[in-house]
């Protein structure tokens, strides 16, 4: 009988191929964790350049915030809307932003790359709002 288990369980009408609730449930529930780490980091990086925090949680909103405290003109944020202009223009403004609060280019990398660690470390941490060379 035992043997005839996995035979009886590859048989099985019940297994559609798809992903398990387990992994949907880990993989939402780690993109909800990255999601907050942004949005905190960015509300706070908002509040400390003298913008609206709540701003991080308007998706268009808050790229135009981008680009103000990284001091580039407003209509830059239609630029982020077009294909292949858009990675450019967020590179710039990303190392615009880290200018504006002292950092170097790498670090505007980080937060053009990884948002989800770049902003908490640039909202929660010691940099201090400067308003950039521009």
């Amino acid at each position: 009988m035992l043997r005839l288990l996995p035979a009886l369980l590859l048989q099985s009408s019940d297994y559609s191929g798809g992903p398990s609730l387990f992994t949907m449930v880990f993989i939402g529930s780690c993109g909800l964790a990255l999601a907050a780490t942004f949005i905190v980091g960015a509300w706070k990086t908002f509040t400390k350049a003298g913008q609206p925090g709540w701003g991080a949680l308007i998706p268009i909103y808050n790229l135009y915030l981008m680009t103000q405290v990284a001091k580039k003109p407003g209509w830059w944020t239609l630029l982020m809307f077009i294909p292949l202009v858009n990675v450019v223009i967020h590179i710039i403004v990303g190392v615009g932003i880290a200018d504006s609060f002292g950092k170097s280019a790498a670090f505007g990398l980080g937060l053009v790359f990884l948002p989800f660690v770049f902003y908490p470390v640039l909202g929660l941490g010691e940099a201090v709002y400067r308003g950039g060379r521009w």
